[in-house]
């Protein structure tokens, strides 16, 4: 019989679908994990007491793929640049760790990745004797609302003035008693530097534990004046560059005005 009614698809059965909506999870988890955001899990007292051993932090990996680099005062995670954790061995993760950290649900637990606070970019000077304090270009950085209390902003290890190559960054601990971090690789490749292209990303929130739940925002001591000094001469003298030929073309017009041929 031609022009009948078409019966209904039945349903599929949810068990059938199950694998598919997994599928899907485990895409995106894997892109956002790729792309976007990753956890990582803090292994040491290094960044106290702006982070614990044990914190869960999320990393932004989104603005460095739009040209972004790091900035002063942000707390970055980087992979080992080489010889800096020779003496930290990483535990072996059992498989389900290794699954759920191939897809981002769980910190990476195989990289060698370290978290510490950028100090100065390249062009800086960074430098810091005795008790302190660390200055950049010559400003003198204040440093209590971060770094660990009782400790002195140079630690046990006095350096500088050292200038940051482009493209690399100085990186310091917020525990400067208890982080092997710029001060004490000066010996290595770099000179103690960081290179930009082994850097994750911004660790921009503790996710865990609930109770330890903040933002990492940008310490106010690194918009102080003065401390873009290399920076802020480039337009003025950019600006003078521009200006002569057209103060020299205004002379030589005003003077053939008043000498006509």
């Amino acid at each position: 019989m031609s022009g009948g009614v078409k019966k209904a698809k039945k349903p599929r059965a949810f068990w059938k679908e199950l694998p598919i909506l997994i599928g899907i999870a485990l895409v995106l988890a894997l892109l956002i994990k790729t792309f976007l955001v990753q956890a990582f899990s803090i292994p040491s007292d290094s960044m106290q007491d702006t982070l614990q051993r044990g914190d869960r932090v999320l990393v932004d990996k989104l603005t460095p793929w739009f040209g972004s680099k790091p900035q002063r005062g942000e707390v970055v995670v980087f992979h080992d640049p080489g010889g800096w954790l020779n003496e930290t061995p990483t535990p072996e993760p059992n498989p389900v760790q290794k699954v759920l950290s191939f897809i981002g649900l769980m910190p990476s637990a195989e990289e060698k990745d370290l978290i510490k606070r950028v100090i100065a970019v390249g062009g800086d000077t960074v430098e810091c004797h005795g008790t302190g304090p660390v200055k950049v270009n010559g400003k003198a950085l204040k440093e209590d609302s971060y770094i660990f209390p009782g400790v002195t902003p140079c630690g046990d290890r006095a350096f500088g003035p050292i200038k940051v190559p482009k493209g690399r960054i100085w990186v310091m601990g917020d525990h400067r008693d208890d982080s092997l971090d710029s001060r004490y690789h000066q010996n290595l490749k770099g000179n103690g530097t960081v290179s930009e292209d082994e850097v994750v990303g911004r660790a921009f929130t503790i996710a865990w534990p609930i109770n330890r739940w903040s933002t990492l925002p940008v310490p106010d001591t690194f918009d102080q004046p003065g401390i873009n000094k290399a920076m802020a001469a480039a337009p003025a003298a950019l600006g003078l560059a521009g200006a002569v030929p057209i103060v020299l073309w205004r002379r030589r017009r005003l003077t053939g005005a008043r000498n006509p041929g």
